[in-house]
């Protein structure tokens, strides 16, 4: 993986991190002068340096170690600067550079190559202290295990690496000695080394490799020329170190020898790299090079000429010329994030910002990351981004009245809201940020109507749900939202003052009712309703608003109002303002419903509407009051008079105005018979409805008289015999059909005996007919072939009937049997009684017959049974519980 990853071509990459270079990352500040270093010597190089809390080290070409003391403040401008006090310094007595120091901090100690040789001395006094006899001579190079496994506090780890021999040898520091512990054997010498645990990382002259001195095992890594560049083996975290590849890069390895980062594209000629965590800062010839290990781009760059040093220690990062000492300060992230911010770089700015999550305490890091994702929001916001900019308002919980103030009078006037301080964008307002661009308006509209509904289906509109229902309703009307409607007849907490009028200017007149409506000022929304239905408005939200408005009225419980517009909407349209009452509930003395009564009263001027209500109390309320039906029965009455009288009616609509009349004088028994009868007897097209009255009296003769003599019309007078008797008993049914017959055959009416309809009376229903009492009717002349149907019929129902009487017969007794035979088992068998047989009771024998015999059929005295009736067993109480045989 990290050979692949070595062969990226360089240039390209270069070309690109510089295009997004403009963050800065950190300042460059003077350490330690060169006066304080060298003084006036001019030969005189630093060569090493070493830094352990406030206290500098410097290791140069001389032979000498300075100790420096180096104190932060802070300058009038609010930058950091350093005050460098020079506390000590000493001469080796080698006459060769300082190659390398390490400070042991734990122990107070030192440790010096110089001249291949390690030395330990005081951090404070400089001088050498005993090694304990060891010593550690012919040594090329060193580094101190930062993930110590010995677990002791007063000793220090480290890996030195011997110039006489291929290995490298892991010893321990105390205060007083050196211990070698392991020597472990390498394929190649040596250049450089990191130690982090038991893994030793290793620059060997032709390749990199990784090396567990613990188990032995090693893994190469990938091709180093160590001689045309300076190695460079960095550990930068728990297993994890940062190396110079081939083609100015990068690499990161863990110790399992696999990249988990993306290599960085530094300088083919960088000689030094630290790391401040999230930044990799590698020094070559020229110039200072900030990376991101997040996204491996190209921060920040400074010149910085005869550069010598470059080390981080414990978050600081020293950088030296061969003359002086300088600090790298880290900017702090929070500025860092808001520079990238600035520049509309919002990814960048959201991975730094969860980078500063190990270094920001965890209460400030999710209140500056709730900002810094709002603000990313707003970038997005403001370049059209909708879909980002809202998962970022999301995520950062934002107060959604910060986006809803962008919008010009969105936000009640009541609205106690104030933008956050500092601001999170740089926009005024709508108007500031479209520059008057009405499409981009519409853009920015649609989104806030997306967002705000969103939010005010989840619980990120609590606290202040008046202004985002405000504000939506608000958008509605002004855009035409099909959704202003649904706001309005759901919950909701639109301030009225602030909404009606702006419905208002935007001609929502509808919903301006509805508003009306939810706010319990019903009289204000039908007065909107009915100034628009009148013309006097004009909204086309509704066509239908005439059919709306009686319905609504028809469930008002304001009763008062209910009468105030009844009068209106019976004017306009009599069929549909009569629903005002009939969709209501009936009832006489319930508060809030109408009493029917009431209702006749007002309708009696509206001929149509009243006769729609009684309609509707009678057909389809079935109400069983008489007045009701009497009246509907005399409307339907005058209705068909009117049209008889008219000789501009048609027939269709005579037929159904009187077939309307019909079905209710035949299915209603409550309407006053002789009230009707008075208005149609002087009609002769109306005989049927006259017949269908005196039927309702039992005036049958005269029903049947006026069927078959003045309608003549046969098939009309049989259906009012099957109407007539369909609620009766089949004697009532025979009578009446017999009396039709009777009717058919008397000879004293003009025209004489209907024999042919007689006929055929009694053919098609001859099970109807008593045979007997029809024969004796029946003029002796007829002929048996013209009455052979009904005598068949006679005949064959006659037999029917004695079968199934016969039928009926037996199944009763069979019946009788069976009760009879369940008498007899349930009485059970003879007792036997005998002298040789005892009681139950007293044990002693009967001496006569007579006996008495427990449940279960067990013989007893009488007298026995007579004395210790109450005495008896349960358990023979609830044996024999199921019989009941006594003797």
């Amino acid at each position: 993986m990290l050979r692949e990853a070595i062969c990226t071509p360089v240039c390209e990459m270069q070309e690109d991190v510089g295009d997004t270079m403009s963050v800065k990352a950190f300042e460059l500040v003077s350490a330690v002068e060169r006066e304080l270093v060298i003084g006036e010597k001019v030969r005189v190089n630093i060569e090493c340096i070493e830094c352990c809390g406030k206290h500098l080290y410097l290791g140069t070409n001389d032979c000498f170690i300075h100790h420096f003391l180096l104190e932060e403040h802070t300058t009038v401008k609010g930058k950091l600067a350093y005050n460098a006090q020079k506390l000590l310094h000493k001469y080796l007595g080698l006459k060769k550079p300082v190659v390398e120091l390490k400070a042991a901090s734990a122990l107070e100690r030192l440790i010096v190559l110089c001249d291949t040789t390690i030395t330990v001395v005081d951090m404070v006094t400089l001088e050498p202290v005993p090694t304990g006899g060891t010593k550690l001579k012919g040594v090329t190079a060193f580094c101190m295990n930062e993930n110590p496994v010995t677990g002791d506090p007063f000793c220090v780890e480290m890996a030195v690496v011997s110039a006489r021999r291929r290995a490298v040898q892991i010893c321990t520091v105390h205060q007083d000695r050196v211990q070698m512990l392991k020597e472990v054997t390498t394929p190649e010498q040596p250049c450089a080394l990191s130690l982090d645990g038991y893994f030793i990382c290793l620059a060997l002259p032709t390749q990199y490799m990784i090396l567990n001195y613990s188990t032995g095992a090693s893994q190469e890594l990938f091709p180093y020329d160590c001689e045309e560049r300076k190695p460079i083996v960095k550990r930068i975290g728990r297993e994890e170190f940062l190396l110079a590849a081939p083609g100015g890069l990068g690499m990161f390895a863990n110790a399992e020898g696999i990249s988990q980062r993306a290599p960085v594209s530094w300088s083919e000629s960088v000689i030094a790299a630290a790391v401040c965590f999230p930044y990799v800062v590698a020094l070559d010839e020229g110039f200072v090079t900030v990376h991101s290990m997040l996204d491996q781009q190209l921060k920040q760059t400074m010149s910085f000429r005869d550069g010598q040093l470059l080390q981080d220690f414990e978050g600081k990062v020293v950088l030296a010329s061969t003359k002086a000492v300088y600090m790298l300060v880290p900017l702090p992230l929070e500025r860092q994030i808001q520079d990238l911010l600035v520049s509309h770089r919002v990814e960048e700015a959201l991975t730094l910002t969860e980078a500063a999550q190990r270094n920001i305490p965890k209460e400030k890091y999710l209140k500056l990351h709730k900002r810094i994702l709002q603000q990313a929001g707003f970038i997005q916001f403001g370049q059209l981004q909708f879909l980002e900019a809202k998962e970022h308002f999301r995520k950062g919980q934002l107060d959604v009245r910060e986006l809803i103030s962008l919008y010009p009078l969105l936000l009640p006037a009541s609205s106690s809201f104030t933008r956050c301080h500092p601001p999170l964008h740089e926009f005024a307002d709508l108007n500031h940020l479209t520059q008057g661009d009405q499409e981009k308006v519409q853009c920015f509209k649609r989104f806030l109507i997306s967002y705000l509904h969103e939010v005010r289906s989840s619980d990120s509109a609590n606290g202040f749900c008046q202004d985002v229902d405000t504000a939506l309703l608000k958008l509605y009307a002004e855009t035409g939202h099909e959704s202003l409607l649904d706001l309005l007849v759901s919950d909701n907490a639109c301030l009225l003052a602030d909404s009606a009028p702006w419905l208002e200017k935007n001609h929502k007149y509808f919903a301006l009712g509805l508003l009306y409506h939810y706010n319990s000022q019903d009289s204000a929304a039908i007065q909107m309703w009915v100034k628009i239905i009148n013309g006097e408005l004009q909204d086309s939200t509704r066509p239908d608003l005439f059919e709306y408005v009686v319905d609504f009225l028809s469930f008002c419980s304001n009763l008062e109002l209910v009468w105030q517009y009844a009068d209106w909407a019976i004017q306009k349209d009599q069929k549909i303002g009569v629903q005002i009452f009939t969709k209501r509930p009936i009832s006489v003395d319930k508060k809030g419903q109408l009493n029917p009564d009431d209702v006749i009263t007002y309708l009696k001027k509206h001929n149509q509407a009243i006769l729609l209500y009684l309609e509707h109390l009678v057909l389809e309320k079935r109400l069983q009051k008489e007045n009701y039906h009497t009246h509907l029965a005399v409307l339907y009455a005058d209705r068909v008079l009117g049209l008889i009288s008219q000789s501009s009616s048609t027939e269709e609509q005579l037929s159904a105005a009187r077939q309307k009349l019909q079905q209710l004088l035949k299915e209603s028994s409550l309407y006053r018979v002789q009230l009707l009868l008075g208005k149609l007897q002087d009609s002769e097209l109306l005989l049927l409805e006259q017949a269908i009255l005196h039927g309702k009296v039992e005036e049958h003769d005269k029903a049947l008289h006026i069927l078959v003599h003045q309608l003549k019309d046969s098939t009309a007078a049989e259906e009012y015999c099957s109407w007539a008797s369909a609620c009766q008993d089949q004697i009532y049914r025979q009578n009446l059909f017999q009396q039709l017959l009777s009717v058919y055959l008397d000879p004293d009416v003009p025209g004489g005996a209907q024999t042919i309809a007689a006929v055929d009376l009694l053919n098609r229903h001859a099970d109807i007919f008593d045979a007997v009492q029809v024969l004796k009717l029946l003029p002796e002349e007829w002929s048996l072939p013209l009455l052979r149907p009904f005598l068949c019929g006679a005949v064959r129902a006659s037999v029917h009937a004695r079968c199934t009487s016969q039928v009926a017969v037996g199944l009763a007794r069979a019946e009788n049997l069976q009760l009879q035979h369940d008498r007899l088992k349930y009485r059970g068998g003879p007792i036997l009684v005998s002298e040789k047989k005892g009681c139950k009771l007293c044990h002693n024998t009967f001496s006569e017959p007579d006996c008495a015999c427990l449940p279960g059929g067990t013989p007893v005295h009488i007298h026995c049974i007579a004395k210790k009736a109450l005495d008896l067993p349960v358990e023979w109480q609830q044996e024999n519980a199921n019989h009941s045989n006594h003797i």
